[in-house]
């Protein structure tokens, strides 16, 4: 079979080459022609587009590239005319795929959702246009499925492949992940703010200035793929180290962790890392994201999913260094240590265990 497969983020990357590999095991003909990055172009197939090309994030920031976002959405639908795939599949990033997806469906493609949007946060309303346009939806995060039951809608929760992925990986041992960076022996606090500029200019120098206030350990900056060294030496000072493409082994081999809300933060949790979770977006961004933001309380997943503040959300303006420096200090204390660790193993739980992107791939193929 012809699958067309869209992914608009690092994460829809990770996820999406892992369901190709799990197609492929099923469907040893599938062709593969998709958006996302260079871990499902490793799979196979053609990448029409990197995600680095489409990642805009904010309302402010959407505005000001709203020719070119509209210039993909155009190019996408001919590009699935013009390939004529079995199925389309869409893999989170619902500001673009939302409006792909009915054009897929209007021009008799079968549509699957894999990885649903946030809808339970906000824009419920949403759910009706998925029902008309998606003919499969299969979830990743447990409360998903009775969210989707509340509109009438049956969808398939198929375990977090998070757990796929570090199931796969061979993590490197400390000493040997110490001696490939140059890292000195003290504890490691990972540093996580993003993988936009945006983002990272706004969240990096205050996680940075915890440095100067917590000497006995070091701090090392996960790069994200699509920033260069220069960008993050702008920002910190001499002695800071950056990792790039490389923030499993960093979390395995870290004491603790700041964490840009996200993915990351149930990453960090899955790893066993206590962390702190820090947000802060454009002012304007944050106030219109307020007000539309609904029913629930936190924005971590780990929280989210637990129905508790089990990690501590410093958000906006309590994104100061005085509240990091007060919470950061929290987490390097054992007895704080022991009740979050605990409390991550009934995170792992709920998720269920590995087989996600297995799952999905037979769902996928049986349809």
């Amino acid at each position: 079979m012809k699958y067309y497969i869209i992914a608009g983020e690092a994460s829809g990357d990770l996820h999406g080459s892992n369901l190709m590999k799990e197609l492929q095991k099923l469907d040893s003909a599938a062709e593969f022609r998709f958006w996302g990055g260079d871990l499902m172009a490793e799979v196979g197939g053609t990448l029409v587009k990197h995600y680095r090309e489409l990642a805009f994030m904010g309302f402010i920031e959407v505005l000001m590239n709203i020719r070119t976002i509209l210039s993909n959405i155009y190019f996408c639908k001919r590009d699935i005319l013009d390939w004529q795939p079995d199925k389309v599949i869409f893999i989170d990033y619902p500001g673009f795929n939302l409006r792909i997806a009915p054009f897929a469906k209007e021009n008799g493609f079968e549509t699957i959702y894999y990885i649903s949007p946030q809808v339970w946060a906000w824009k419920s309303d949403r759910v009706k246009k998925i029902k008309k346009c998606i003919d499969q939806m299969l979830v990743i995060l447990p409360f998903e499925k009775d969210f989707y039951a509340r509109w009438g809608y049956q969808v398939e929760f198929v375990g977090h492949p998070l757990l796929d992925a570090f199931a796969q990986k061979d993590f490197e041992k400390k000493e040997i992940f110490l001696k490939k960076y140059g890292l000195n022996e003290k504890p490691i606090i990972a540093l996580l703010p993003g993988s936009r500029k945006q983002e990272i200019t706004k969240k990096l120098p205050t996680m940075l200035a915890m440095e100067k206030l917590f000497l006995d350990y070091q701090f090392v900056i996960a790069g994200a793929p699509g920033q260069d060294l220069e960008f993050y030496q702008s920002l910190m000072s001499k002695g800071t180290k950056v990792v790039k493409n490389d923030t499993y082994n960093l979390l395995h081999n870290a004491h603790a962790a700041l964490v840009t809300s996200g993915t990351a933060t149930l990453e960090a949790a899955l790893m066993k890392v206590p962390e702190v979770v820090c947000y802060k977006g454009s002012r304007i961004s944050y106030e219109i994201g307020k007000r539309l933001i609904k029913n629930i309380d936190y924005i971590s997943l780990v929280n989210l999913i637990l129905e508790k503040e089990v990690v501590k959300e410093l958000i906006q303006t309590d994104f100061t260094k005085e509240n990091l420096q007060k919470e950061l200090a929290k987490i390097l204390k054992i007895e704080h240590r022991k009740r979050i660790e605990k409390e991550y193993q009934e995170l792992r739980e709920k998720l269920g265990g590995e087989g996600a992107s297995a799952q999905a791939a037979k769902l996928i193929v049986k349809s």
